[in-house]
């Protein structure tokens, strides 16, 4: 089945890593702890671990996330996690990766898998679609 839906970053809150223990790079690696909001086919809220290493004068640079998403698929109700991560030369999206954690669904939604992906528009707007499958 496929679905999509908008959503919005609620909250994005850096936590710091133990710069002692981490080398150093040309782009320094970040973590944020991060809230959505999403509507349409995929609606709910999800927390995300965000990791990242950006150049923030040129947008170069790359991401990994774990997120934990609590809400509906069409009308089936659950949790689950998923894996996204990308990569950008400042003007684009590279290398992307979209994966839900197989054994992660609960619910409705227990025994998901699939793939899917994210946008981010030139308005503004934050894009999610899925490809999933579930047990009969």
């Amino acid at each position: 089945m496929d679905a999509s839906g908008e959503f919005t970053v609620e909250t994005f809150t850096p936590v710091g890593l133990p710069r002692e223990e981490t080398p150093t790079t040309a782009t320094p690696v970040g973590l944020a702890r991060m809230e959505k909001h999403f509507t349409g086919e995929v609606s709910g809220h999800s927390t995300t671990l965000f990791t990242f290493a950006v150049d923030h004068s040129t947008d170069v640079g790359g991401y990994v996330a774990m997120e934990s998403f609590a809400g509906k698929l069409h009308e089936r109700t659950g949790t689950f996690n998923f894996t996204h991560s990308a990569t950008t030369t400042g003007e684009d999206r590279d290398n992307e990766s979209f994966v839900i954690i197989p054994s992660s669904g609960t619910g409705d939604l227990a025994g998901i898998t699939g793939t899917g992906g994210l946008r981010n528009e030139a308005d503004g707007t934050h894009r999610v679609w899925l490809t999933y499958e579930l047990p009969e």
